[in-house]
């Protein structure tokens, strides 16, 4: 996967690219479908995943199928986690 992190639209300080990176590689992630794009826009997608030390992370992202571009990232909610944590056993 290739992430453009040009100039990112929030603060990388708080949440590393490498942190926001794994949580698209974990195999448990959850991407959800994207939402109303206005006409002419793009359209963003949300991941939920989290990363080899088990951190949970929120992205909402837009990709060219080739590129992502994360436009915001933060730490799970409480309800995002548990949610997240259903799926997962989901699938075990």
């Amino acid at each position: 996967m290739d992430f453009d992190w040009i100039d990112a639209p929030f603060d990388l300080s708080a949440l590393p690219p490498k942190d926001i990176e794994e949580t698209f590689e974990d195999p448990f992630s959850i991407k959800l479908l994207p939402d109303e794009g206005e006409e002419g826009g793009v359209s963003r997608y949300y991941n939920l995943g989290k990363t080899l030390n088990a951190r949970g992370i929120f992205s909402v992202f837009w990709t060219d199928g080739k590129r992502y571009r994360v436009v915001v990232a933060r730490e799970m909610t409480e309800v995002e986690s548990d949610f997240y944590e259903r799926k997962k056993m989901e699938e075990l």
